[in-house]
């Protein structure tokens, strides 16, 4: 993480408050995986799913710091940085 300041400066990981893309309920769309906004804890869908929900949540809120609610997979993504870190 000694590259990234954005994942330097988290101290706790914020989980998904349920298992679903908030968005993607609201428009009746499903998705492939989840993940967990760093900042605010809002939990949208990946760039495989149709609605791209969390890349979308990025480009509007600049919100760089994403992790996997994916049961058994603990990563986490910076978009401002583009880096991937296992945790």
């Amino acid at each position: 993480m000694d590259q990234c300041v954005h994942m330097r400066s988290l101290t706790e990981l914020k989980e998904a408050r349920q298992y679903a893309c908030e968005a993607c309920l609201r428009e009746g769309r499903k998705w492939v995986h989840l993940r967990t906004c760093q900042t605010c804890g809002v939990t949208l869908c990946c760039d495989t799913s149709p609605g791209r929900h969390m890349t979308a949540h990025f480009k509007e809120t600049g919100h760089p710091v994403v992790i996997s609610s994916e049961p058994g997979e603990s990563w986490m993504w910076c978009y401002a940085d583009e880096l991937f870190i296992p945790y």
